[in-house]
């Protein structure tokens, strides 16, 4: 027996050919992502803040690698002429990710530590990269490979992650008992 599969896709009218108006445009990011960035939306300027919104909007959204490409693709902006406005988000805007990263650890210690005591954890990794276009990359001990009486130099680039590290306390059920 021969089965048929139909694609119904929806209808969007275009505007005639050599037409001058623009049909408004609808964000592709959901009101509730544009609520929770908030806070951030000072650091940037305004056509700026709208790239942010949807690579970040792409970013979660997206499998495996998360590449600019990929955002892009998943949020169904692969295909517009402002391609590389995107890009220029990461590579030439002016915004500062220092001003980010310090909103966003003020952020975090207002909501999971108001009372204190913050402890933060730090952690150096080394990224092995090589190549004509890493510009920072080092020569460093590797913490990993070496000992003692036996020093290791690895190449790369090397990350300092800072954590915020939460004292969980389990809750009790009287908590939840009116």
């Amino acid at each position: 027996m021969a089965s048929t599969l139909i694609v119904i896709l929806p209808f969007q009218p275009g505007l005639p050919k050599g037409s001058n108006q623009r049909s408004p445009v609808m964000s592709p990011v959901p009101d509730s992502l544009e609520r929770w960035m908030a806070p951030f939306a000072a650091l940037f300027t305004r056509p700026t803040w709208r790239h942010v919104l949807v690579l970040v909007a792409g970013a979660l959204l997206t499998p495996g690698r998360r590449t600019v490409t990929a955002a892009l693709s998943i949020m169904g902006q692969r295909e517009t002429g402002s391609f590389a406005n995107f890009h220029r988000v990461l590579n030439r805007n002016r915004w500062s990710s220092r001003a980010v990263a310090q909103r966003l650890f003020t952020l975090l210690i207002a909501t999971f530590v108001p009372q204190g005591p913050v402890v933060i954890g730090i952690d150096e990794t080394i990224d092995r990269r090589w190549g004509p276009k890493i510009k920072a990359r080092g020569i460093y001990r590797d913490p990993v490979r070496s000992s003692h009486g036996h020093f290791v130099k690895a190449s790369g680039l090397r990350w300092m992650v800072v954590m915020l590290l939460v004292v969980h306390r389990p809750a009790t059920l009287g908590q939840f008992q009116g």
